[in-house]
């Protein structure tokens, strides 16, 4: 079966990109023949000539960009101009898809999370506009949901309310599958809308070799300015505001091993308005922790490389291959491919009890954490931190321990 992937971005760092590689390989192993139509792609996932590019899709194309300030960040006073807009730009993707369906004989659509979350709307409506006029069975896999967002989503016009409402998540066609990542989204399609969806939660191969030492990465901490002997904590995520990056800059901070550092893995690209990005830049100098954080996404993406500079660019198993014990202290996450990562990697996770998934479909399951709660830097899980972090026995106790039941 020839199977037709609809994405923003692909070969990304982030969840729905890193969860949709996975159903890549899954779908390939069963048989079928996968096709991608992004916006983006930051690596080959595919064969090439089954990898098709619309730049409109891109979550930072000039498109998705205006239609979002537009609509929620700096809404004018008239919104004619950005109804229009948004139209013609969904009536260019949902011919792009026609045709895109014709060439490549797509027998399923896969929406991955562009057809939940409003973080493009074009996009959304235009696949909506497409699968409204074409017979082709599809299946949503849905990572996120406006309501999800507090007020990200909220905007001052009706159309556009009433768009997002009646697009995300899609159910034009009665048809349409949905596939969620956790529980609580289960829940919260049949209450709202009546919808039964499956839970496909986020997966980690473990019999794959993720995050071990070896020649490539010894010399990560040294090549970002810190030491073999330091005592890196990781943050492998994204930088946005629900990360809750500033707790593991609190946390270094509270432990007074001079030893102890922080790198932060992942790029400000997502951070809208880079607000969130400076808030962290100032806290660090605020504090007086240059010497002891790092900000390395220059050098640490999703795969080996180089740079332009012909200097290392190290993966995010690099990354876990060198860190002492992980941070993870998000408000909310669709599932949490980070903690995955770290259990994978034979790693402590200090975690925040985050919405609405931690601890009903992960922390309930018996795994050894700190966990905060409300992101609170108890004196008590501190010290639980600090014991961890100078106890290579216990560390191994609990990286093993994680791993077994992870597995």
């Amino acid at each position: 079966m020839n199977v037709g992937i609809i994405i923003g971005r692909i070969g990304d760092v982030d969840g729905v990109a890193l969860e949709t590689e996975k159903w890549i390989h899954v779908l390939e192993r069963m048989g079928h023949d996968v096709f991608i139509l992004s916006g983006s792609f930051k690596r080959q996932v595919v064969a090439p000539e089954r990898q098709a590019r619309l730049p409109l899709l891109s979550f930072f194309s000039p498109e998705c960009e205006w239609e979002q300030n537009r609509a929620f960040f700096y809404p004018p006073d008239d919104p004619d101009e950005l109804l229009i807009t948004l139209h013609n730009n969904a009536q260019r993707v949902a011919t792009e898809i026609f045709g895109w369906v014709l060439r490549e004989r797509i027998e399923v659509i896969l929406s991955e999370n562009a057809s939940s979350l409003p973080c493009h709307l074009s996009m959304g409506l235009g696949i909506r506009m497409a699968v409204e006029n074409m017979d082709i069975p599809m299946i949503a896999h849905d990572h996120d949901y406006a309501w999800e967002r507090g007020r990200r989503y909220d905007s001052p016009f009706h159309e556009i309310r009433k768009l997002v409402n009646e697009t995300f998540p899609l159910r034009s066609r009665p048809d349409i599958r949905h596939a969620v990542i956790n529980s609580a989204a289960q829940r919260e399609l049949d209450q709202r809308f009546g919808i039964e969806a499956e839970v496909v939660p986020n997966v980690m191969d473990f019999d794959q070799s993720f995050g071990v030492p070896e020649s490539y990465n010894r010399d990560l901490l040294p090549e970002i300015g810190f030491s073999e002997g330091d005592i890196a904590l990781f943050q492998i995520t994204r930088i946005v505001e629900r990360k809750g990056i500033e707790v593991a800059i609190d946390l270094v901070e509270r432990l007074g091993d001079p030893r102890v550092k922080l790198v932060i893995t992942g790029s400000a690209a997502d951070d809208e308005r880079k607000g969130y990005f400076k808030q962290l830049v100032d806290r660090v100098a605020e504090k007086k922790l240059g010497e002891r954080v790092r900000f390395a996404y220059h050098r640490i993406l999703s795969e080996r490389g180089n740079t332009f500079g012909a200097r290392k660019i190290y993966s995010l198993s690099d990354a876990y291959a060198n860190a002492v014990a992980c941070t993870y202290f998000s408000t909310y996450e669709g599932f949490g491919n980070a903690f995955l990562e770290g259990v994978l990697a034979r790693r402590p996770v200090f975690v925040n009890n985050y919405k609405p998934v931690f601890w009903p479909d992960i922390g309930s399951k018996g795994f050894k954490v700190v966990m905060l709660e409300e992101n609170e830097l108890t004196d008590e899980a501190v010290a639980e931190v600090d014991e961890i972090l100078h106890d290579g026995d216990l560390r191994r106790e609990i990286a093993e321990h994680n791993f077994k039941l992870g597995r």
